[in-house]
């Protein structure tokens, strides 16, 4: 475990503070975690692994063990019923961490008003793991959780959250989310999927060196100096293993091609049910002949996209347990990565570190090499996910090919086929759609998702297309406030077909607050004061 990272930086406490981890729920709770989520005794498989105990681990699975006992034995075949299961639970579990609540004292008339409240209700402090047997993992700062179900900090969210905070003027809560991050890179050598245990095993979308960035707008470049530590741990962690990989392999994140060329892929270092997830997962390996652990790992790693999930990875787009994720290179990790090149890069140039800013730039120009021959079609005229072992782009259309824009990597020819792409197939009344295909999956049709509308806009614009980028832009302000209008509600994500009925898929309810959609939507108010 990297541990110097952290410890070095000003104010951080010492990573060795969260060094002995508290084990995964499964393995805490082992017969009772099995029995509880494979019934489903709630309806939410998530509510179990992020309840509290009020007692000693050791107490409680004793008492299990006593009850199973007088009830004849509980190894093969369930021997309590659930209303007796539950009550066993709640008189011994606390449901504080399940949930974020969303609602202020007092509605606000205004918008943007209800999201300044909704950040102080959406911070969480640092608070102590209860026993050793939460699954949350603790961090040194505030910070803010999406809201709903989701009551825990979520990598990639936090990004689009702090662009809301800066337009709120939450300069302090934003230097607590980028530290939070670094501070989970210094302690586990990653940032994980979110703060609990059980996302340990994945991370997401790494946009630690955006984060960083929104610092270095509100001071200096200075701040990249700051953070390059953690920057280079964590291009490390999805790089780890590429030295010894011969061409055609792969090995946890990182895939070299027959060509010798180096990219990344989505991984989860398990290969079971998701912890918060078990019941579904489990469902979802059962009505299909394929290995379940190879069902497993591609749905783990599909969660480690953000993604989760999408027709994207699917050979079959109605089918989940056709997903096929570790066989995928994404266009936008891919993007990412070649970002966070440039920037350690860069930040290494101003240090006036010579070698390593040349190292980093021959890594960084490498990769967009490789990106422009990879993930770009001549024949199609358009951007896409890569195949690896098929060595072609997959057939999806979606709103991931906003990345190369928003990152300045596409030319301009590209990014006009982009916008013209965008425009014909996923342009909708109420923003982008997330794909073109209607499927029971979330990040598909009918759906449209905060992040991906602002960095369609801003990529966009940053290619000169002002007017599509205004038209995304007024259409995703419009959606947000009839909806706000009607429910007092910010959404996790938006049906933008019919901007007037629900979105649609999912493994769980669409869910209120929301982290992403409203720092997304604070930001594009700022920028559209007219629009609504």
């Amino acid at each position: 475990m990297t541990t110097s990272a952290a410890a070095s930086m000003p104010g951080m406490p010492d990573t060795r503070e969260v060094a002995e981890l508290p084990p995964l729920p499964e393995h805490l709770w082992g017969q009772l975690f099995h029995d509880v989520q494979s019934r489903g005794l709630f309806s939410d498989s998530k509510t179990f692994v992020d309840m509290v105990p009020t007692r000693p681990a050791e107490e409680i699975m004793a008492d299990y063990a006593e009850l199973c006992e007088r009830h004849g034995g509980c190894d093969d075949v369930p021997c309590i019923d659930n209303d007796a299961l539950r009550d066993f639970i709640e008189a011994r579990f606390e449901r504080i961490e399940t949930r974020a609540g969303v609602e202020p004292d007092q509605k606000q008339t205004h918008i943007s008003d209800h999201i300044d409240i909704l950040w102080d209700l959406l911070t969480r402090e640092p608070r102590p793991r209860y026993n050793g047997c939460s699954s949350r993992l603790p961090l040194p700062r505030p910070y803010i959780v999406p809201g709903g179900r989701f009551n825990e900090i979520y990598y990639w969210d936090s990004y689009f959250t702090m662009l809301g905070l800066r337009e709120s003027g939450r300069e302090d809560l934003m230097w607590d989310m980028v530290d939070n991050t670094a501070f989970l890179i210094g302690a586990y050598g990653h940032v994980p999927n979110g703060n609990r245990t059980y996302y340990l095993s994945r991370s997401q979308p790494p946009f630690f060196c955006a984060m960083v960035g929104l610092l270095a707008e509100l001071e200096d470049s200075s701040v990249f100096q700051r953070y390059l530590p953690q920057m280079e741990t964590e291009y490390h962690y999805w790089m780890d293993g590429d030295d010894g990989l011969h061409p055609g392999e792969a090995f946890r994140r990182c895939v070299r091609l027959s060509d010798g060329t180096l990219l990344n892929r989505h991984w989860d270092d398990l290969n079971t049910p998701r912890e918060e997830a078990f019941r579904e997962d489990m469902e979802t390996a059962g009505k299909d002949g394929r290995d379940h652990i190879e069902i497993w790992r591609n749905i783990r790693a599909g969660a480690e996209s953000g993604w989760d999930f999408s027709s994207r990875w699917l050979v079959d787009p109605h089918n989940l347990a056709t997903i096929r994720t570790v066989d995928i290179l994404p266009l936008d990790l891919n993007c990412l990565m070649h970002h966070m090149a440039t920037t350690i890069a860069s930040t290494h140039r101003h240090m006036g570190h010579r070698e390593q800013a040349e190292r980093w730039q021959q890594t960084a120009d490498a990769r967009l090499e490789a990106f422009h021959r990879i993930f770009w079609s001549e024949e199609e005229q358009r951007f896409g996910d890569y195949l690896w072992h098929e060595d072609r782009l997959t057939d999806s259309i979606n709103a991931v090919v906003v990345f190369p824009l928003y990152f300045g990597i596409a030319r301009d020819d590209q990014a006009r086929h982009v916008a013209s792409m965008i425009e014909r197939k996923l342009l909708k009344p109420g923003g982008l759609m997330t794909s073109n295909i209607d499927t029971v999956q979330q990040w598909d049709a009918p759906n449209g998702w905060a992040p991906l509308q602002w960095m369609a806009i801003m990529g966009l614009k940053r290619y000169g297309h002002h007017e599509l980028a205004d038209t995304i832009a007024r259409r995703w302000i419009h959606t947000n406030v009839r909806r706000f209008e009607v429910a007092h509600k910010l959404l996790e994500k938006y049906n933008v077909v019919d901007i007037d009925d629900a979105p649609d898929g999912g493994e769980y309810p669409s869910q209120d607050g929301f982290g992403w959609t409203n720092g997304v939507l604070r930001a594009l108010m700022a920028r559209y004061p007219d629009a609504g």
